[in-house]
């Protein structure tokens, strides 16, 4: 008895698993949020609601039947949007895991992004940015959201900079003598490596 009533329950809660959509699948119309609107207008009917979230996105394009031709990317950074809805026929990114590659229809993908050089392809024209750090969000229907702590255009970066502070950071952390400051300095050796990576390379 007890094994026809736990296969009862385990069958439902699978086919109810199955039976929900994946979040590309849900529609791409974005319904205001009526409840907390109503909610609002009640407490306070003389003030406009204040906006949520959803009032400031754009609804996500559904996932294509067909992979398209172009990978749309969006490259942010905390003070300025780089690329906005930019179709681009490659971007190769510095993920933690090594260099990764980004075409049209790639599978989905979260992936943590190292110091190193993001390259976005469009045709013959290939522009590279270096990357401190940041995220890269990968979605089925062909869209590439990248968030960047810090980037800056490969050819705006002064190589006599970079020596002098990749010497600088060599130096505090072969004098070092707490773990905080080693840990600062190898971060500081990390990033002008792969910023001196980025010009030679």
């Amino acid at each position: 008895m007890f094994r026809q009533a736990a296969s009862r329950v385990l069958f439902r809660s699978s086919a109810a698993a199955r039976a929900r959509p994946f979040s590309t699948d849900l529609a791409a119309a974005v319904s205001p949020d009526e409840t907390f609107v109503e909610a609002w207008r009640k407490v306070i009917p003389n003030i406009e609601p204040p906006k949520t979230p959803l009032s400031f996105m754009t609804p996500r394009p559904a996932t294509p039947s067909s992979i398209p031709s172009k990978l749309t990317v969006n490259f942010v950074l905390p003070y300025a949007s780089e690329l906005s809805t930019k179709e681009v026929d490659m971007v190769i990114i510095p993920a933690s895991t090594g260099q990764m590659g980004v075409l049209p229809g790639h599978v989905a993908t979260i992936a943590e992004l190292k110091p190193g050089v993001m390259s976005v392809h469009e045709g013959d024209k290939v522009v590279k940015y270096f990357v401190s750090s940041g995220f890269a969000f990968v979605h089925s229907n062909s869209y590439a959201d990248i968030i960047a702590v810090e980037a800056v255009p490969v050819d705006q970066i002064d190589p006599a900079l970079v020596q002098k502070g990749l010497a600088d950071f060599t130096q505090k952390l072969s004098s070092a003598s707490t773990d905080l400051e080693k840990a600062e300095a190898q971060i500081g050796v990390d990033v002008h490596s792969a910023l001196n990576s980025a010009l030679t390379g």
